[in-house]
């Protein structure tokens, strides 16, 4: 939950360049994944699925690729930040993804009680 909210905090890091105030997309994209990654992560309380750590895996390869793909890899921390965050949110991903890799559907349901 502390990266989801980190990755929505990231485009007013105090060591930013003031020029990606007028990037909306890019603002915009940092927010939605930030929620994302808050949303999933609170999604393992209730009941855990694989479909969870398959989507984080995602959204953090998103997070990568969008400097690049949505024009603000010019900003130089915001793209170090998001490759970062983006890098350490499929780490977890994966990680998540192998602790549950034995466990049958019943167990992943049984979680969250």
């Amino acid at each position: 939950m502390l990266l989801g909210a980190a990755i929505v905090a990231s485009p007013w890091f105090p060591v930013q360049d003031p020029a990606i105030t007028g990037h909306q997309t890019a603002i915009l994209n940092t927010v939605a994944i930030g929620l994302i990654v808050f949303g999933l992560s609170q999604l393992e309380y209730v009941a855990l699925q694989r479909w969870q750590e398959v989507t984080t895996i995602l959204v953090g390869l998103w997070l990568i690729a969008s400097p690049y793909l949505i024009g603000y890899s010019a900003d130089g921390f915001l793209r170090i930040y998001h490759t970062t965050l983006g890098a350490v949110v499929v780490l977890l991903g994966i990680l998540q993804l192998w602790q549950d890799w034995d466990q049958t559907d019943q167990d992943l349901l049984k979680h969250g009680q």
